[in-house]
């Protein structure tokens, strides 16, 4: 891809306020990805781009399966997460998070809340039981589909 076309796309990143544009063709991969900066100066924008070459191009790599590393699997009921947003444990930064690992919930308790477009979502407990484990941290980024509680 020429560079010319690469910085066009980057113009309507900024034009249009997405966050992120990702762009396949002709076997060549782009992802455009737009970050703000949070602090008591004005937002400033850092651009990311990653360039993948076409998949004939790519080597191949296999990974052998190792069981002695692998991590213990939890077992148990997984609530995802409904939406892309961010991941809070807790209604405020100093409050008392809603659900803890050893916990008893209900169906209907809250279990955390999912800001998504300046918008707080209350996530609740769609099946009763024990909160085995916590699967996302305070504040990050979570993903539709994205496994966050292990309820058992």
């Amino acid at each position: 891809m020429d560079l010319r076309k690469l910085k066009k796309l980057i113009d309507l990143v900024e034009e249009s306020g997405i966050a992120e544009l990702e762009l396949t063709e002709d076997g060549e991969k782009v992802r455009i990805s737009r970050n703000f900066t949070a602090n008591n100066n004005p937002p400033t924008q850092q651009y990311y781009a990653q360039y993948a070459p076409p998949a004939q191009q790519q080597p191949q790599i296999s990974q052998a399966p190792a069981a002695a590393d692998a991590p213990a699997v939890e077992t148990g009921h997984t609530v995802k997460s409904p939406m892309v947003g961010t991941f809070y444990r807790a209604s405020s930064p100093d409050a008392k998070a809603f659900v803890e690992v050893g916990d008893t919930v209900a169906v209907g308790d809250t279990l955390c809340i999912i800001e998504a477009m300046k918008l707080l979502n209350e996530i609740e407990s769609d099946k009763a039981g024990v909160v085995k484990k916590i699967l996302v941290d305070n504040g990050l980024a979570v993903e539709y589909g994205e496994p966050l509680f292990i309820i058992g």
